[in-house]
């Protein structure tokens, strides 16, 4: 009946959207809400939209006198953005002050001792602290370093190493840099991982390597081919990796989109990563569901498209160890906390404000999203609203360890969405924290949170134990002396009847 509904409201939703009728308004007073998240058994649970979108802007609203053509990918640092502009083979870097957004340069070519000094179908771009770049200069091969006055500084080249196959062409996609300079990329065709250069551009290997699977039946084929027959059988290879993020503590966050749909919903397909230096995945999903994005796309469910499952093609990490990634299988994005628990999922396919045609990438500034269309050819700023932004706190006060201001603050989500299992949740660790188990204990059960629960009750049988150790000890006394001096009682009359 649930999901009945549901598909009524978007069918009337369309109808207005067609129509030109204006949408219910929402508690703030914006014209539409699209946001939700799952609840226990999977199903979708409307909220309040946890963003609104703060400004669209197109090549026309930038001034560009040439429009962006195909761009694939977002940057900020600090208070710029960088936009690569592919089609164009050009870099377009943006200021802005939080309300306006004004080109401060275009950069299509820069100074040096090499050649070219243009870019060929650029797709990447990563920029430091101190202003210098590292852009991905796909169709030149090679991944550019410049200073922050666009001087030449090095190239990062196709490896002459016998671990890369030297018969194919060298096509870097996406890359990040750490704090000591070294770079880790992703190029087209390459699947053992990330390609790790140090500082001076020596390439020094590959992390993260996905582990080979096979199916039962690839298993027997390979084991029954020869040498020269298992060499031509590309298909056993690791996955390859499609974008990449870097958190403040040096952690690479992956996404691929090459799995099996069979291991999506158990946890075998991994579609997001968190790498550490040794390319181990350690990203931790403790919610009720997977970091898969949509939950409600396998062909069993009848209720919904069937487009397939969420695809991520890039992420990004807020300071605060939340991380967002994009879907442009359903164009929608996904929030999640460190521990794995969605916060939101929002967007979709259409031209309407809030919607994307082909989302290519997303950057964060601060709290706001940003969002690539390159299709569209154009930039989505959005904004928290205050139910999206009271999530940010509950979950900051928690870590910083202010438990009873977190406590009402998740109070105070509730009041907004009842239906978030996650605040819930979140009150129910902080009553933990506090030592007020019983209380904990209600809060997870109301969100079927078994293992925090487990916890809980871990803590509350103790508590009530130590609260209560001089009955337990009266009682099993009673329960072990009472038969001794019924005994003794009976033994004593049997002595006294038998003289």
């Amino acid at each position: 009946m649930k999901n009945a509904i549901l598909r009524l409201s978007a069918l009337l939703t369309a109808v207005c959207l067609l129509a030109g009728i204006p949408l219910a308004y929402a508690a703030d007073g914006f014209d539409y809400a699209y946001t939700y998240t799952y609840d226990y058994w999977g199903d979708q649970r409307q909220s309040p939209d946890a963003y609104r979108t703060r400004a669209f802007l197109t090549s026309a609203d930038l001034g560009l006198d040439k429009q962006m053509v195909n761009p694939q990918s977002l940057f900020v640092q600090g208070n710029t953005i960088y936009i690569v502009d592919t089609g164009n083979n050009r870099i377009i870097q943006l200021e802005t002050d939080g309300t306006n957004y004004t080109i401060s340069r275009i950069i299509d070519s820069f100074t040096g001792d090499t050649e070219p000094l243009t870019f060929n179908g650029p797709s990447d771009i990563y920029v430091d602290d101190e202003g210098t770049m590292y852009i991905a200069d796909t169709n030149n091969n090679r991944i550019v370093k410049l200073d922050k006055d666009l001087n030449y500084l090095l190239s990062f080249t196709k490896p002459v190493d016998p671990t890369f196959d030297q018969s194919m062409s060298y096509l870097p996609t996406k890359m990040v840099a750490d704090v000591s300079g070294r770079v880790f990329a992703l190029a087209q065709n390459v699947n053992k991982g990330l390609i790790k250069y140090e500082a001076d551009g020596t390439f020094t290997g590959f992390i993260g390597a996905s582990p080979v699977k096979y199916t039962w039946y690839e298993l027997i084929w390979r084991l029954l081919s020869t040498k020269e027959q298992r060499a031509q059988q590309v298909s056993f290879v690791p996955t390859e990796y499609d974008n990449i993020a870097i958190d403040e503590k040096g952690f690479f966050y992956v996404v691929t989109q090459t799995f099996d749909e069979n291991e999506l919903m158990g946890g075998g397909a991994e579609p997001v990563r968190r790498l550490n230096s040794l390319g181990t995945n350690i990203l931790i999903e403790n919610g009720n569901w997977w970091v898969v994005g949509d939950v409600q796309w396998a062909a069993g469910n009848t209720t919904i498209s069937r487009t397939g499952p969420s695809k991520f093609v890039d992420i990004t990490v807020l300071d605060n160890d939340i991380y967002v990634v994009l879907d442009e299988t359903h164009n929608r994005l996904f929030g999640y906390d460190h521990q794995g628990n969605m916060l939101w999922a929002f967007g979709g396919l259409g031209n309407a404000v809030g919607y994307f045609n082909k989302p290519s990438s997303i950057e964060h500034m601060g709290y706001d999203l940003l969002v690539l269309d390159s299709q569209a050819a154009a930039l989505t700023i959005m904004t928290p609203t205050n139910y999206g932004q009271q999530i940010y706190n509950a979950t900051e006060q928690y870590d910083r360890g202010e438990y009873d201001v977190s406590a009402a603050t998740w109070l105070e989500v509730l009041k907004q969405n009842g239906n978030y299992d996650l605040a819930y949740i979140g009150i129910g660790r902080a009553k933990l924290q506090q030592g007020e188990y019983k209380e904990a204990c209600d809060y997870f059960k109301m969100a079927r949170d078994d293992k925090n629960y487990s916890e809980a009750f871990r803590y509350y049988r103790s508590e009530l134990v130590e609260k209560n150790i001089g009955w337990i000890f009266g009682i099993a006394a009673i329960v072990l002396v009472v038969p001794m001096i019924v005994g003794r009682i009976r033994k004593i009359k049997e002595e006294v009847d038998n003289a």
